[in-house]
């Protein structure tokens, strides 16, 4: 599932493309039944939350998209060919277009059903309206996992489980440590962390989380070979030897997620 800074970029580039522009939706899959009512209205703004996008187009007419595991767009420049695939959605403005697969949701809100939808989540490290305090709030009450707080995008939007691993190990948190046994310097460390580093995310479209010190360039190592691109601690480097201390990276599962991390660095 694509983390919080993903759909960030991609909010980004729809209000690049399509905003203040007469656009032509069609849900060629025929799925997305409201996609008659918004051809050829005006474009007005895309925004995101967490995992969460929006597309607006006036009052009460607005889309919402979560891609969930399998949901992907296919951005291409005008004239689009035929839709392969299932294409739930099919946007085209004046340069280019998107297609829309595989969402988990792709529903035509009004205002009052959005703002209920925002209500359940959590604060968004990448907004500017983003309350940390809220967060910190439902962490310290809970006897939760701060891994599987982190996780929780009714107390945090937008981080997923690349960020939550790498950021418990740059402040040396132990993933199973229980939310109220959570410091509260270490909860402003965290929260400032993700907003730098998913920040960098939006900016560069990967996860880049490791410091300068450890990096290829100053160790000599070899970089990072991973579809998923960026230099990173410990996520996906389960039994690899510690970047910091050379222990093995450990992994487990919880909630049906695994977990990575350093023994040592983030010892219990």
């Amino acid at each position: 599932m694509p983390e919080g800074h993903i759909v960030h970029r991609l909010a980004e580039l729809h209000r690049r493309r399509f905003a203040g522009e007469p656009v032509r939706v069609g849900s060629p899959q025929g799925r997305f039944t409201a996609a008659a009512e918004l051809d050829g209205a005006v474009f007005r703004d895309a925004q995101a939350h967490g995992k969460h996008l929006w597309h607006r187009y006036g009052p009460d007419r607005v889309v919402h998209v979560h891609l969930g595991l399998y949901g992907k767009f296919t951005e291409a420049p005008v004239p689009l060919g035929q839709p392969r695939g299932k294409v739930r959605m099919r946007l085209v403005g004046p340069t280019h277009g998107t297609d829309l697969r595989g969402p988990a949701a792709c529903e035509l809100l009004t205002e009052e059903e959005l703002a209920r939808l925002r209500d359940r989540l959590g604060p968004d490290p990448l907004r500017s309206d983003a309350e940390p305090e809220t967060a910190w709030q439902r962490v310290t009450r809970s006897r939760s996992a701060v891994a599987a707080l982190l996780m929780d995008q009714s107390v945090l939007s937008g981080v997923g489980n690349a960020y939550r691993a790498e950021v418990l190990f740059r402040w040396g948190v132990p993933p199973r440590l229980p939310g109220h046994s959570l410091p509260r310097r270490h909860w402003d460390a965290i929260w400032d962390d993700l907003v730098a580093l998913m920040s960098d995310g939006v900016r560069t479209g990967r996860i880049d989380t490791v410091r300068e010190e450890h990096s290829p360039e100053v160790t000599g190592r070899a970089p990072r070979n991973d579809r998923h691109g960026g230099e990173v601690y410990v996520y996906r480097r389960a039994g690899a030897a510690c970047l910091v201390c050379s222990t093995p990276v450990a992994t487990a599962e919880l909630l049906g997620r695994k977990l990575y991390w350093c023994p040592r660095c983030q010892r219990e």
